[in-house]
């Protein structure tokens, strides 16, 4: 009789899924820098009001959150064994890549 196969870590290869994801954290935050580039633009060229002004420092503290959640993401997906995304940061992800669409959205409007 055959003794136990390898554990679930033993001889795993990941193949290329780490690789696509991390491709993807960078796709959305190519997507999230375009938007917080384009909300940021409109909100600037106005008469320079405080809400303008204050509306600016939203969308680029929004982004910058972004950015490190995805850096870090993407740093973490280098290792053999990435972690799983903690639930917290998962979060923070939604609601900035929602704030972003938001912005994006009155730029259209």
């Amino acid at each position: 009789m055959p003794g136990p196969g390898p554990g679930p870590d033993e001889g795993r290869d990941a193949g290329l899924q780490p690789e696509r994801t991390r491709l993807a954290w960078r796709r959305t935050t190519l997507a999230c820098s375009v938007a917080a580039v384009l909300a940021l633009r409109r909100a600037l060229r106005g008469s320079g009001a405080p809400l303008e002004v204050a509306g600016a420092a939203v969308i680029v503290l929004v982004w910058l959150a972004f950015l490190a959640v995805a850096h870090r993401r993407i740093r973490e997906l280098e290792a053999r064994r990435p972690p799983v995304l903690a639930p917290r940061v998962a979060w923070g992800a939604v609601l900035c890549v929602v704030a972003l669409a938001a912005f994006a959205a009155s730029v259209i409007t």
